[in-house]
């Protein structure tokens, strides 16, 4: 029998019944494979739809959907959970099989998700909990990782552990923030007694509901003057959350993280909310699976993974694989850096041991062996890869690509100093809309320094380079210079997107911008109890200027920013500046976390002319 004619080429059609499912970023080929089709004729009937494109370029759902109901197919592209749930079953790996028996299953902590508007005290309530600072280490005193620690505390005569996942607290980081909420147990909302249910304390609400987990308030700044904790309670319970008090079933606390009072209670008020409506337990005899929270490349150990054990038991020398990443776990670290052997469900633990550092979010499980875990790892990341392609193919018409000159689109490399960070900053980036005439398109993202690939890569598609917290690496910085490629630091994430937005709407003329001074490589640190840690350095290039900006530089990475050239001496002499070449001692005033081989840069804002 004779194939249909469609465009006036013979294509197989179908009943407008026939389901054809298709993996995200699936071609022509793959599709004409499905139907029993040639490539070559189904190019040619997506031509005479007006929409052009190769026989193995990466095509969205929208395109799919067209020819499919121009050829009579239902085409269904598959979930990501559903491609990834195949995947593993190809492997033999069945999520929905393996029930646990009841006599295997033991109590576990509950995890618990702080949640909040930025500033009410999220990390401070932490600060309180686990008695570490957090809060002096982010930029602007926003948190702008995701931390999981856990606490042990006494109740009802029995030592219980808590875990904690600390989420970030502006709005840019709402992907973030609602996959805390999808690994958690129990939501602690934070909400300031002094200044009420702001935009990001419903965000933050609506998130837990989502996930569907208990909520127990912490009313956090009593102490404060104006604080009106009565006031809270009657404002949440617009949003369905009453008070036991006032006849509801959400506890409220009244907290003061930075006096530390009601810490005690808070506890107590998740532990029974966690005995009360939750049945927390799970098997550690089986092999471990679980969220990776945070990840991060260091120059010494690798890549380094916060993961959140949620069943099983992960041991050191398990073969694990994380999204696209994959590897053995060499070691295991627990939230004050000691070495652990193993990690039961609920325990938080950084993981050293993977080949390229994971997404923040992404799921992990143990496999049999390194091989299954590089295989669906491989697999995974083509995926991922096909499906990037389809998104950012812009759809052309003919008529588009006639006036496609008239189009700009700015293109951006991202890095970052942590996958959860770049991950965000992409997510807010890709939601600015500014019209038609303009698009934004996001080439390429990574974890670490800015490297010379990423240099050429800019240079090779016109983009522009954004590091969050990290700077260049060895060469890479000498040839941006020299290739012209516009490289843009930030530390607070929310700069970066208002510029980018400026930049896609032409505003973009700011009145001053950095120059470097000149950098220095520490060499020796010599320690003075009158006047702290003195880097002896040697200059590196331009020149180091006595009270000049600077900041220090740890393995390409940020360490802090704000600081100043307090001291500078040659010898024994005090000396003004040093010029490249030379050797000199530099003091930071009160800053005095330096290490050999660290870099200080030295800057200047200097006005801008106006275009």
């Amino acid at each position: 029998m004779q194939a249909p004619t469609v465009g006036g080429v013979q294509v197989p059609r179908g009943d407008g019944s026939t389901v054809v499912r298709m993996p995200r970023g699936a071609s022509l080929t793959d599709f004409a494979e499905k139907i029993g089709a040639n490539p070559a004729s189904l190019v040619t009937v997506l031509f005479h739809l007006g929409e052009m494109a190769t026989a193995t370029q990466s095509l969205d759902e929208d395109t799919f959907a067209l020819l499919g109901a121009e050829l009579g197919y239902n085409v269904q592209v598959v979930s990501p959970e559903d491609e990834d749930r195949e995947l593993l079953e190809s492997f033999s790996i069945d999520l929905d099989a393996e029930e646990d028996a009841e006599e295997d299953l033991r109590a576990r902590p509950p995890v618990v998700t702080v949640m909040g508007h930025v500033d009410h005290g999220k990390t401070k309530l932490l600060d309180a909990i686990r008695d570490t600072n957090v809060v002096a280490k982010e930029a602007g005193g926003i948190t702008q990782h995701i931390g999981a620690y856990q606490v042990r505390t006494a109740h009802e005569g029995q030592d219980r552990a808590v875990t904690f996942i600390d989420t970030p607290g502006h709005e840019a980081f709402t992907a973030m923030r609602a996959r805390g909420a999808q690994s958690t147990d129990i939501a602690i909302l934070v909400v300031a007694a002094d200044d009420g249910v702001m935009p990001q304390t419903i965000e933050a609400l609506n998130h837990a509901q989502a996930a569907d987990v208990p909520i127990v308030v912490a009313v956090n700044k009593v102490d404060k003057e104006g604080a009106n904790p009565a006031k809270i309670r009657q404002q949440l319970t617009e949003y369905n959350l009453v008070a036991e008090e006032y006849g509801g079933d959400t506890m409220f606390v009244d907290i003061s993280a930075l006096q530390r009072t009601g810490i005690d209670q808070l506890l107590e008020a998740v532990l029974l909310t966690a005995d009360a409506a939750l049945d927390l337990r799970a098997n550690p005899s089986r092999s471990a699976r679980g969220v990776a929270i945070e990840a991060h490349l260091d120059r010494g150990r690798g890549p380094v993974a916060t993961v959140l054990v949620q069943n099983g038991t992960l041991h050191v020398g398990d073969a694990v694989v994380a999204g696209r990443a994959y590897g053995r776990v060499r070691a295991m670290l627990d939230e004050l850096g000691e070495p652990v052997d193993e990690a039961p469900p609920s325990r938080p633990v950084q993981v050293l041991g993977f080949t390229s550092v994971p997404g923040a979010g992404d799921k992990f499980l143990v496999t049999s062996d390194d091989r299954t875990a590089r295989q669906i790892a491989e697999k995974r990341e083509a995926a991922e890869r096909n499906a990037a392609l389809a998104k950012a193919r812009k759809r052309v018409s003919l008529e588009d690509w006639l006036e496609k000159s008239k189009v700009d689109t700015l293109n951006l490399i991202l890095k970052g100093d942590g996958s959860g960070s770049v991950e965000a900053l992409e997510d807010a980036l890709l939601k600015i809309e500014v019209g038609e005439e303009v698009g934004l398109r996001i080439i390429d993202r990574g974890v670490g320094g800015i490297t010379e690939n990423n240099i050429n890569l800019a240079v090779a598609s016109d983009a522009i380079i954004i590091g969050f917290n990290v700077r260049p690496e060895g060469k890479a910085r000498e040839l941006a210079e020299r290739e012209g490629v516009d490289v843009r630091y930030y530390s607070v994430i929310y700069q970066a997107i208002e510029e980018v937005e400026a930049a896609l709407k032409g505003m973009l003329k700011p009145e001053f911008e950095e120059a470097q001074l000149g950098t220095a490589e520490i060499r020796e640190v010599f320690r003075s109890s009158k006047f702290g840690n003195i880097a002896g350095s040697l200059v590196r290039s331009g020149e180091i200027r006595r009270n000049a900006r600077a900041r220090l530089i740890r393995d390409g990475v940020v360490v802090a920013d704000n600081l100043s050239i307090e001291s500078l001496r040659r010898f024994k002499d005090d000396a003004t500046e040093v010029r490249e070449g030379f050797e000199c001692g530099i003091g930071l005033g009160s800053f005095n976390d330096i290490k050999v081989d660290d870099v200080i840069e030295t800057f200047e804002m200097r006005q801008k002319p106006r275009a």
